[in-house]
This record gives C-alpha cells, sequence and structure tokens, in this order.
C-alpha cells in the first residue's frame, strides 16, 4: 500500500523549494492508522486535480433538463476535463428543491459512469441537512464532496471546524471545502483550514476569496497533500505558480478546451505556452463575471444551442448592455462552444 503511495503525483512545490512538512496526525490516532487512511484518501482524490467544471444544471419551463445535462457531460468529458462538480452555485443549488437535488447529483453520477470522478456540491448551513445530502451523495455513487461555508448564520472559527468535521464524519467521503466570504459572509482562515486539513477525510479547498495571499498562507500551513484549488478561473495560474492543483471552473462549462490546454501546458513544463493562453483567456474569465454568476454563463450557453439557457428566480436574463459585451465574446470563442443540440 505504501509503494501504491509513491507513484501519486501530488500538487507542485512552491517555486524554490518545497512547502513546508504536513502538520503531525493528531495524538489520539497511531501512526499506522493516520497514515493507512491518508494514503486511501490521496488515491481516491488523486483526480480532484486539474479543470474542473462547476456545472450548470439546465432547465426547461417545467423543470430539470436531463437529456441536456446528459450531452453536456458527454461533451465535457471529451473535453478532457479532470472530473466534474454537480449542485454548486453555478449549477443553481439555492433554486433547486431537494428533490432536485439529489436527482441531479444522482443522474450526474449515472450519466459519467466512472469516466471521471465526481463531486457533489452538498453544502448548507445546517449541518443536519448538509450531512443529509452528503450521506445521499455517497448513496448514490459521489466520489467526493464539496461544502460551502454555512451562510447567513456566520458560525465562529471552531463553528466551522466542528461542522464540516461533522459532515465529513457522518458521509465518509473526501471533503473539498469551499471558501467563499463574499457569498457567505464568513471565510475559512488559514489556521482553521490547517486544522481542517488534519482530518483525514478533509483532503482540499475550493479557494475564492480572491485573496492570493491568503491563499498561499494556506499552502504553507495546510503541505503538499492538500489540495488547494482556485474557485476563480481569474486566478487560476496565478494559484498554480504557488502551489495550486487546478481550478473548479465556471469558464470550462462552455470553453473547456483552451482551459484543458492551459492546465496540460502548466504541468509539462511549458510556462510561455500556458501563460500566453491565460492571458487570452483573461477577458472571457472577466465577461463570465459582469453580472451574478451564472447569469452570463447561463446566456452563452443558450447562444451555443446547447441547452436553453434558462435561470430561475431571482436569477435572470442580462441587460441589454451587458448582452451585448457577451455577443461579442461569443463570437470570438465560439469555436469552442459546445455543439448545438438537434
Amino acid at each position: 500500500m505504501a509503494g501504491d503511495a509513491l507513484a501519486i503525483t501530488l500538487p507542485r512545490p512552491v517555486n524554490g523549494g518545497g512547502r513546508p512538512a504536513r502538520r503531525p496526525a493528531p495524538k489520539a490516532k497511531t501512526h499506522t492508522r493516520y497514515f493507512f487512511k491518508k494514503v486511501l484518501v490521496i488515491k481516491m482524490t488523486a483526480n480532484f486535480r486539474g479543470v474542473m467544471p462547476a456545472l450548470v444544471t439546465p432547465f426547461t419551463e417545467n423543470g430539470v433538463d436531463y437529456p441536456a445535462l446528459r450531452a453536456h457531460l458527454d461533451w465535457q468529458i471529451a473535453s478532457g476535463v479532470s472530473s466534474v462538480l454537480a449542485c454548486g452555485t453555478t449549477g443553481e443549488s439555492p433554486t433547486l428543491t431537494h428533490d432536485e437535488h439529489n436527482q441531479v447529483v444522482a443522474s450526474t453520477v449515472e450519466i459519467v459512469n466512472g469516466r471521471v470522478p465526481v463531486l457533489a456540491g452538498t453544502g448548507s448551513n445546517s449541518t443536519a441537512e448538509a450531512i443529509n445530502m452528503s450521506v445521499h451523495a455517497k448513496q448514490v455513487g459521489a466520489d467526493g464532496l464539496l461544502l460551502v461555508s454555512p451562510y447567513y448564520n456566520k458560525p465562529t472559527q471552531d463553528g466551522l471546524y466542528r461542522h464540516f468535521v461533522s459532515v465529513a464524519e457522518a458521509a465518509g467521503l473526501p471533503v473539498i471545502l469551499y471558501n467563499i466570504p463574499s457569498r457567505c459572509g464568513v471565510n475559512i482562515l488559514p489556521d482553521t483550514m490547517a486544522r481542517l486539513a488534519a482530518h483525514e477525510l478533509i483532503v482540499g479547498v475550493k479557494e475564492a476569496t480572491g485573496d492570493l495571499n491568503q491563499m498561499i498562507r494556506t499552502i504553507e500551513l495546510c503541505g503538499p497533500d492538500f489540495l488547494v484549488t482556485s474557485g476563480d478561473d481569474g486566478l487560476s495560474l496565478p494559484l498554480w505558480a504557488v502551489g495550486g492543483c487546478g481550478v473548479i471552473s465556471v469558464a470550462a462549462n462552455i470553453v473547456p478546451g483552451p482551459l484543458v490546454t492551459m492546465w496540460r501546458d502548466w504541468e509539462a513544463g511549458k510556462l510561455d505556452e500556458a501563460r500566453k493562453a491565460f492571458f487570452r483567456l483573461l477577458p472571457f474569465f472577466k465577461a463570465l463575471f459582469l453580472e451574478t454568476n451564472p447569469i452570463p454563463l447561463k446566456y452563452l450557453m443558450g447562444l451555443s444551442g446547447s441547452m436553453s439557457g434558462l435561470t430561475r428566480s431571482p436569477m435572470f436574463p442580462p441587460s441589454e448592455p451587458v448582452k451585448k459585451q457577451l455577443d461579442a465574446i461569443a463570437a470570438e470563442w465560439s469555436a469552442h462552444f459546445p455543439p448545438k443540440r438537434g
């Protein structure tokens, strides 16, 4: 088992030297027990790196458009993405019913059928609700969980720790934390992140603070086993340069190919090519946030003809000035868009 672990590819080290060693396991665990649990979790999460689309949820006027979801997933996998995330913010999880949420996760697992790992967004500001959704995700075959910080009720740092550990241990799946203070009103601070990273099931974070200094500190404290992924396409390459290991991406929904190429160039040491690709994509990344995500993305998905582009209230179509900007972006990038459905 230990021999297998040596072959696992871990995140790129910080330039000029390795990152600090992972802090030791709590004394309550024997080294042997901790080591073998950790190896198993690393094996399970080896592919939660690279380009991982935070999937849109296609809608019709009557509900979720599952044929469009199937077509979208097949195209994503053919485009080379590393894994997929169902029911994140981009998937409009706040406006899905509980039954829809569970069904989207189950359908995503069924459609993917083991071709890439599936992360299920199962976070909530209620620990009990997050546990229920997370246990369901495990039952239907998800490979890991994305847990957003509890929003609105603003727990303390210790409350965040207790919440995430409770959900992880109840579900028994690898957990990627989701740190997005702008939406949640609470920030998982680096010291708390390091405390969470010591737990064998909490294996990484989707970092969407927008604060590169905080991300660097998290990498320093949590060590090379902890997967720090960008939650912001526009900070993807800068984060990779200091030890990040991928991006949970909005843009990959509609231009996965260029992002996958950028990641592969980075991994292959083709830094100039990766940098050029990043700066070419940067205006596209910015356009996706001209209004609240996923409004611009859904508009572009509708333009592609691959799905309806419908959003759910309180999300509405973009304003006319924003539509004009998005139309110009679409004219430049449409060759990389998903194929139109018949």
